[in-house]
This record gives structure tokens, sequence and C-alpha cells, in this order.
């Protein structure tokens, strides 16, 4: 299911993990491989996943992944309420423009398996031409929120470049 090559190529991608332990190395990231899996089934080339710690490296992330013009930036991770999970309150003000139906459906998908997945406080909205999603640190929760991106991902893509087919 490609959809997101436009006539110049591959779209690209970029993957922001938020794990302050990960990016210590006292974990192995699993969460990372799964979107990189996703966004290359999707039809895009995605840079290396950026393991950082939560809270402003986040931002820092995803300001140098908007340097390089991706069609998509997804972070994983930090969306929750611990005192350290700050990657909505880092994205927020990158934003230009926020899409809340995207969290509203990600929200209602993961509460139909799990309670806890009200608690997520990402942002989904866009920077210039450039989609940002900010999903669960969990890999089932980052499994729900890519279901949910399925079957609009090439649209947003297609929106933001500027074709307006409906």
């Amino acid at each position: 299911m490609s959809g997101c090559e436009p006539g110049h190529g591959p779209r690209k991608a970029g993957v922001v993990i938020a794990s302050t332990r990960a990016a210590a190395g006292i974990y192995q990231d699993e969460t990372g491989p799964v979107i990189e899996d996703w966004l290359r089934e999707h039809g895009f080339d995605t840079f290396p996943a950026m393991v950082v710690p939560d809270g402003e490296p986040v931002g820092a992330a995803i300001r140098a992944l908007l340097s390089q013009e991706p069609a998509v930036v997804i972070t994983s991770g930090g969306t929750g309420l611990s005192p350290d999970d700050r990657t909505p309150e880092v994205t927020l003000p990158l934003l230009d423009r926020e899409i809340p139906g995207i969290m509203e459906g990600m929200r209602r998908a993961g509460t139909a398996k799990t309670p806890l997945a009200m608690l997520s406080r990402g942002h989904a909205g866009t920077a210039g031409r450039t989609f940002i999603v900010n999903l669960p640190g969990s890999p089932k929760g980052v499994m729900d929120g890519l279901a949910v991106l399925d079957p609009v991902i090439a649209h947003i893509c297609d929106q933001l470049e500027g074709s307006h087919g409906h």
C-alpha cells in the first residue's frame, strides 16, 4: 500500500523516540522499528530514528527533522502524565495547525482496548508541509495509532503537497 509517492520520488519521514532510559542505553527501544517498518510499507524513505531523552531534546529533534522538510514526523513516548512526559508541550509550539480529529480517533480506538489510552496527551498537526503526530510509548499503543493513520496518511500528504482531491 504505497500511496505516498509523489512524482518526485518517495516522501521522507522522520521518527523521534522520547525515552530517557532508551537514550541512556538502559533498555532497547521497541517502538522505533515498528514505526519505521510502517512508514516503509507506506512508501516513505525514513531518516534513522532519533532516540532522545524526554523533554526539550524531543523538541530539538523534531526541529532538526523539520529542517530536512520531511512529509511526516512521528514521535513515540512522552505523552503520559509523568513529570518528564513533555512531548506534547514541546510539539505544540512547532505546529502551524492542529488536526484534533486524528488524536480523537486514536484515543477512541485505544480506549476500546484499554482505558489508559484516554490519558494520552499527544498532538497531531502540521508544520508547513509536514504532518507531525505524537504516539504513545508502548508498542501496542504505537500499533493502534498507526492503524488509525492507515486510511488517511496518503490523503494527508497529498493535501499538504497541494493536491485538493477529495
